[in-house]
């Protein structure tokens, strides 16, 4: 399975050369392309890449909004995620169901629920190719069932908001945000991944000097035993 991050940014102003395109992750497999979301920087741009699938995480417009004018392969996403698309000019919809792995160009994908967003309710992916599997969170707060979503997965890919600070809120009684960095890999350290990977990034990241805020999440890596990468736009990465 090879994985290519052909974004990086997370739903912020801030660009810099290493971080132009909302996150975005194609998994490749026997020449199979699938993206895994589609931001409003991708509106537009689609027929650029050799797709054979998009599948979406949340609704968000950083994770999304490049389908509004359609797609130029089947797009698969949850009930509630097609519920908030649903003036997006999609021919080919599919839907994928909570904890039901489903087949895609002999890609599987198991949805799990996350806490992130009331509004845009969010999964995180555990993918398998071959004999390989990852997970990808993107934007999340908190994984349900984090065993089972993390368990023997080689690569752990998540949301890089914040390096240290919570970044989180409570509306009515539900709590949505990002959790840190340093907090991903001790749930890293406990189930056993031993290769996390971090992808949308926010103004900490883009704004700040990379050099040393890599250090400083290796270092927190270290600690637990497992190592890490900051994703940039063009990362290529196999998973075996």
């Amino acid at each position: 399975m090879k994985l290519t991050f052909l974004g990086t940014r997370g739903y912020i102003e801030a660009r810099s050369r290493r971080h132009q395109m909302h996150s975005s992750l194609m998994v490749s497999y026997y020449n199979k392309n699938i993206m895994v979301d589609c931001g409003e920087d991708w509106l537009g741009k689609l027929d650029t890449l050799n797709l054979h699938a998009v599948v979406i995480t949340h609704a968000h417009p950083d994770h999304a909004w490049g389908l509004k004018q359609g797609a130029p392969c089947p797009a698969y996403a949850t009930n509630i995620s097609w519920e908030k698309m649903e003036n997006y000019r999609i021919e080919e919809r599919r839907y994928i169901m909570e904890r039901k792995p489903i087949t895609i160009e002999g890609i599987t994908f198991e949805a799990f629920p996350v806490d992130h967003s009331v509004r845009a309710p969010a999964v995180g992916y555990r993918i398998n190719a071959g004999n390989s599997t990852i997970f990808y969170g993107p934007d999340l707060l908190y994984i349900h069932d984090r065993h089972s979503a993390l368990s023997g997965a080689d690569v752990y890919i998540g949301d890089g908001a914040t390096i240290s600070n919570s970044m989180v809120r409570k509306i009515d009684d539900n709590l949505i945000g990002h959790t840190p960095i340093r907090t991903q890999l001790t749930w890293c350290q406990k189930e056993g991944v031993p290769y996390a990977i971090f992808t949308h990034l926010g103004s900490e990241i883009v704004e700040g000097d990379e050099r040393s805020l890599n250090s400083q999440i290796r270092q927190m890596a270290e600690k637990r035993g497992v190592e890490v990468q900051i994703a940039y736009d063009g990362l290529e990465e196999l998973v075996k």
